[in-house]
């Protein structure tokens, strides 16, 4: 089954769609970084700056080794900051710190999207592991004429939507933290308009597009289970 036509022309469109972003990813950053935010604030900095003006003060700033490892944890309330975001001086630093307190403030006021992505973290966890195998057994018990394996197909179709779900709950999530994130830098004057303030938009926006690729990519292989387990077009032959 793995070698179906149809699963490994959507396998090479989507590492080629998530391969391009990244590229993207990386080309704005790193052009980020050559603009130096007339502020002179390091990301660090930024970010404590950005949590002191939404009042928020039991979150905590750490350093956290790993090329654009960047995330906010609501567990223990901690912004982790990659070396380069942590200490740099520039519009990538400026826009990156700025996003992950995005989070943070959208975890203080309650989010409703950013709760509803924590919800389903485990079974979505589940579902883009287990789910696939699912619909291969039933698929196979299909094949033997067990009545049991079109059940376990749908089962197995469900829990991978349930990834699929989360994917798609976190675009919005990310988007509306880029969108806080602006406003700040722009309302606090951390980044100058023009020059510094676009490239800070490019970065974000860039760093966006990855999650809509993982999104697409989980879409695509959902519509293929869902029509290997027969829920779409009548098949569920192997």
């Amino acid at each position: 089954m793995m070698f179906d036509p149809l699963y490994m022309m959507i396998l090479v469109v989507t590492l080629v769609l998530s391969g391009a972003v990244s590229l993207l990813v990386k080309k704005r950053f790193a052009a980020g970084q050559k603009v130096t935010i007339s502020s002179g604030l390091t990301g660090a900095d930024v970010a404590k700056a950005i949590l002191m003006e939404a009042g928020i003060t039991d979150v905590k700033i750490l350093k956290h080794q790993g090329f654009l490892s960047d995330h906010y944890n609501p567990l223990n309330k901690t912004l982790n900051l990659s070396p380069e975001v942590y200490s740099g001086r520039n519009a990538s630093a400026a826009g990156v710190a700025a996003h992950e307190v995005g989070h943070a403030i959208q975890h203080a006021e309650g989010y409703f999207p950013l709760w509803l992505r924590s919800a389903i973290v485990p079974a979505a966890n589940i579902g883009s592991n287990l789910g696939p195998w699912l619909v291969i057994i039933g698929i196979m018990l299909m094949g033997m004429g067990k009545a049991l394996g079109h059940s376990l197909a749908v089962v197995g179709v469900v829990l991978f939507a349930l990834a699929t779900l989360f994917t798609l709950v976190t675009v919005p999530v990310e988007f509306d933290a880029s969108a806080r994130a602006k406003k700040a830098l722009a309302r606090m004057e951390v980044v100058a308009a023009g020059r510094e303030y676009n490239t800070v938009s490019g970065v974000l926006f860039a760093a966006g597009l990855t999650y809509v690729a993982a999104a697409i990519s989980s879409i695509l292989q959902l519509l293929y289970w869902a029509y290997r387990a027969g829920l779409l077009g009548g098949r569920n032959d192997d």
